[in-house]
């Protein structure tokens, strides 16, 4: 048994020490946002924060996680998604597929924390998330927009 703070909720859950984050997320906890992509950390769609950190929780397995660390998920970044990357991400009509943009965006959400004005560099070394649609411009340009960078 081990106790999960998950988007601002204390959680009971009962599995294997081994168990990926991910799995604890989508099939205990029940919340489906955070996607299976490779299982091997390399396409970002499973992104959540761990402590405000953009983690790939496919490979993280629950006994890396203490109960006092916060982990957030997309349906705990914005209740009504109105997070400003949700708007931009709707605005510039960055998802076609949709698969990777929970993770795109957590990633997105991260970077915009700790870097609160990036250049297209800065999007290009943080965002590796993969896009099978090819949306990179759009999700470039819906960063800068929701940190209101302009160019």
């Amino acid at each position: 048994m081990a106790k999960l703070n998950i988007n601002g909720r204390v959680v009971d859950v009962d599995v294997e020490p081994d168990t990926p984050l991910l799995w604890v997320i989508r099939e205990q906890v029940g919340l489906t946002g955070t996607k299976y992509g490779c299982g091997v950390a390399q396409c970002g769609a499973c992104t959540v924060h761990v402590d405000g950190a953009a983690m790939r929780s496919c490979s993280l397995p629950l006994s890396s996680i203490t109960e006092t660390q916060k982990i957030v998920t997309i349906e705990g970044l914005s209740p009504d998604s109105s997070n400003p990357l949700q708007k931009a991400w709707l605005d510039h009509d960055v998802p076609q597929c949709g698969y990777c943009q929970s993770g795109q965006i957590m990633s997105a959400a991260a970077l915009l924390k700790e870097i609160p004005k990036p250049t297209d560099a800065d999007i290009d070394r943080e965002i590796t998330n993969i896009c099978r649609c090819g949306t990179y411009n759009r999700i470039r340009a819906a960063i800068k927009q929701a940190a209101g960078v302009t160019g």
